[in-house]
């Protein structure tokens, strides 16, 4: 088969979770060769989606040029959908995948609906039930999940939720998340930190000198006073337990990172570091004790390095992990958070406990599914090998 003949299957990614969550599917397609992978940039989160894909060694094939004043999102979508859909008026691919519930997510599935180009939904079917809470993120998922042609659903709740909306049996298929193939990849490289002050901080947890504690707070219904009490938690955790050492990344706008160094900046055993590089978090999970977070994509990757996680939210699209016990709500309460944490760090068989069964979000072929997948739904082959049944290990469908 030329060059020429083989289909082209175009991948957006806006964001740093987008690209790392694309970027083990373009490698399978590229490897398989049945489907030339295009990795579009839509340019929401240049320099970040750029340095994700760099740890993959991937380069995004497109990158749009945007020109954001006021930062809204009547702005980016104005601009997104014309380069979107000038692109694929000039080169019109097989099919067009996104990922997630972005608004790069939600353009690229407009502009490829409107050009009646199928579309792909990684990570499908995720579900709040409110649509104020995560906003807007609830609305994107399921306008997406109304232009899609296959729905790639991380697990079987994902895929319900989609069967109880009426989507067809056949469009769906549960392929776990690419993110546990991700952050294997990367934590197999073990690549050296490129912020070097997490050697030491991996030394000594490695050693058994320190527990370590990784923090995440960067949601934007966390800051002000809910981010505060989860920095005086933090505080509190470390005074109580002198064997506990913490690494805090900051989040990039000026006055989150402010708030953090204030509260953290100079406290013992803290430290508090710039966002981290995919492979440093990927490697820094994998000596971690305990993590506390609001982030989606921590939920689904420390399980994989049997890491229990308290998640800083109230509710979670990601409830797959606190039913497999992996994972306990915890909110912004002080209270809350202070003694679920101390619980677990007093009694390391219940932290075993939690994670014991395994990755209730996938099993690291969730790449290889998709472009079985993909392949079949474009013409390639007639459907996915029964070696890739689909994974519901954890959660099974209806």
């Amino acid at each position: 088969m030329s060059s020429n003949s083989v289909p082209e299957v175009h991948l957006v990614a806006g964001t740093r979770p987008e690209a790392i969550k694309i970027a083990p599917v373009a490698l399978e397609l590229a490897a398989a060769g049945r489907m030339r992978p295009v990795v579009v940039a839509t340019g929401q989160h240049p320099t970040m989606v750029h340095q994700a894909l760099a740890a993959f060694g991937i380069e995004a094939d497109v990158t749009l040029r945007l020109d954001r004043h006021d930062g809204g999102q009547a702005e980016l979508y104005a601009q997104l959908l014309p380069q979107l859909d000038a692109l694929w008026a000039r080169r019109p691919p097989a099919a067009v995948v996104v990922q997630g519930d972005t608004s790069s997510t939600v353009a690229g599935a407009c502009a490829a609906f409107w050009r009646r180009v199928p579309v792909v939904h990684l990570e499908a079917g995720l579900r709040s039930h409110d649509l104020d809470s995560p906003f807007p993120e609830e609305a994107n998922r399921r306008l997406v999940g109304t232009l899609s042609r296959l729905h790639l659903a991380p697990t079987g709740r994902a895929a319900d939720n989609l069967r109880r909306e009426g989507v067809e049996l056949e469009r769906v298929l549960v392929t776990g998340n690419t993110v546990v193939d991700a952050v294997r990849m990367i934590a197999r490289r073990r690549e050296p930190f490129s912020q070097r002050e997490l050697d030491a901080v991996e030394a000594r947890a490695l050693s058994g000198n320190r527990r370590l504690l990784l923090v995440t707070v960067h949601r934007r219904e966390s800051w002000g006073e809910p981010m505060a009490a989860v920095l005086r938690s933090v505080r509190a955790i470390v005074r109580e337990h002198d064997d506990v050492e913490v690494v805090l990344p900051a989040h990039p706008n000026p006055s989150v990172s402010a708030q953090v160094w204030q509260a953290l900046g100079n406290y013992p055993r803290v430290t508090v570091t710039e966002p981290l590089d995919y492979p440093d978090l990927a490697r820094l999970l994998t000596a971690c004790t305990l993590v506390l977070s609001d982030s989606g994509g921590i939920q689904e990757e420390a399980p994989s390095f049997g890491v229990p996680v308290l998640v800083l939210r109230e509710v979670t699209e990601r409830q797959e992990a606190v039913d497999a016990g992996c994972a306990q709500l915890v909110g912004t309460d002080e209270t809350r958070i202070l003694s679920t944490a101390r619980r677990l760090l007093a009694d390391p068989a219940t932290r075993t406990r939690m994670t014991a069964s395994g990755n209730p979000f996938g099993d690291g072929l969730a790449s290889a599914r998709a472009e079985h997948a993909l392949a079949a739904l474009i013409g390639l082959t007639e459907s996915v090998p029964e070696r890739f049944e689909p994974f519901d290990r954890h959660v099974r469908t209806a």
